[in-house]
């Protein structure tokens, strides 16, 4: 799969990963389509494409909403003549919630964009990438897709829902449009800002917990900028799954030499992080 004069879908372009993965691609040549709810931030991102060289066009578009995301796709080809490839990176996360806190609304709200937004995007787009000589479809899970973490359920079940259906539609693809490829990104941690834009859930007490995301944001090493060259680099090479960072690798291990007793060892680990933090 080449970037260059190919033409790019990526959905949560207006900052983070989305906006980086733009950018490095404008760098090779490519054209994207770009998408997010904020405005400013989209458009931001267009002139940081533009600088570079690239090419750009922008939809404020709900990923949660299926009739949006088919329009989007449709407008994409209307004004490119083509597509190649779907990013489907727009997520949301909540703010620490049990399972048995969260409301359903709140569930609801973070399926809707993080699962929904992945499987409109890659249904929607689906039919042109069979129409070009080489596809590919990129589905954001996260090191949450590969484990399963307390208190951060409804997200979780969100990253592993992509990894599932995305190695799912992998094996179809190979069955019978083998040009098409579907690759899962798992990061572990990036400097973004979505723990402190996560939404405050309902039926939780509110407290002041700066002091303990900022400390949480302090193991990050991995920039957003690294991050998109790791997943371009993928897509070139037409991975089926991409780790981003080596906190994602040392998860990825660990769950495969004790794929039960992880869970205990995390648990300690995160609950000793929680001390420190207070």
């Amino acid at each position: 799969m080449t970037i260059q004069n190919n033409v790019f879908a990526i959905t949560g372009a207006g900052s983070g990963i989305g906006r980086a993965l733009a950018i490095e691609m404008a760098k090779k040549n490519a054209k994207v389509a770009i998408t997010d709810l904020n405005e400013a931030n989209l458009q931001e991102t267009k002139l940081l494409v533009e600088q570079y060289g690239g090419e750009a066009i922008t939809h404020i578009v709900d990923a949660a909403n299926k009739e949006q995301m088919i329009q989007w796709a449709a407008d994409v080809v209307a004004h490119y003549g083509q597509v190649d490839g779907i990013i489907n990176n727009a997520g949301v996360a909540l703010g620490k919630v049990s399972i048995r806190e969260v409301s359903y609304e709140d569930f609801e709200w973070i399926v809707g964009i993080n699962m929904w937004g992945m499987i409109y995007g890659t249904k929607a787009f689906l039919p042109y990438l069979e129409q070009r000589p080489r596809g590919c479809i990129v589905n954001l899970s996260s090191v949450f897709g590969l484990m399963g973490v307390g208190y951060q359920g409804p997200y979780c079940t969100t990253k592993f829902a992509i990894r599932g259906f995305t190695e799912s539609l992998r094996m179809e693809l190979k069955n019978t449009t083998p040009h098409i490829f579907a690759c899962s990104v798992h990061p572990g941690g990036i400097k973004t800002n979505i723990a402190r834009a996560s939404k405050w859930p309902q039926n939780v007490e509110k407290y002041d917990n700066a002091k303990e995301i900022a400390q949480f944001e302090q193991s990050f090493r991995t920039t957003a900028a690294q991050a998109a060259l790791i997943i371009i680099n993928g897509i070139e090479k037409n991975r089926d799954r991409v780790l981003v960072g080596n906190d994602a690798w040392v998860v990825d291990r660990l769950i495969r030499w004790m794929p039960v007793k992880y869970t205990s060892i995390l648990n300690r680990l995160f609950r000793r992080f929680e001390k420190q933090a207070k």
